[in-house]
């Protein structure tokens, strides 16, 4: 889910189709109130959320993390990377450093999910 006007979510749903994972985008224009329904802790907020039917993915999360949730299948209520960092998929720039993706659970408590 993304806002209406938000082009660096078109970006990343690209580069996610391009790898062959089926999308069904939906811009809504209260994305704020579906982070709060979802459980996303506000530290974690980004420009859009991604619902799968086990988790709630949150940003422009790099492809590493996506691979391990799905490989590892962990108890959470899903990933984060927080904020627009430059040079994460679908962002323009440079990435500065490793990106530091968070996993949250119903309690709104969030630790490291991986570092890429």
């Amino acid at each position: 889910m993304k806002t209406p006007s938000c082009t660096c979510c078109q970006y990343y749903a690209d580069a996610l189709t391009q790898r062959d994972i089926t999308l069904n985008i939906k811009s809504v224009r209260d994305l704020l109130q579906i982070k709060k329904q979802k459980g996303i802790p506000q530290k974690l907020h980004s420009c859009h959320t991604i619902l799968t039917e086990q988790y709630v993915i949150e940003g422009h999360v790099p492809f590493e993390a996506l691979n391990k949730l799905a490989t590892e299948q962990p108890d959470i209520k899903g990933i984060a990377l927080p904020g627009m960092p430059a040079g994460s998929v679908g962002m323009g720039g440079t990435k500065q450093e490793k990106f530091t993706v968070v996993s949250f659970i119903d309690s709104g408590k969030s630790k490291i999910f991986i570092r890429v």
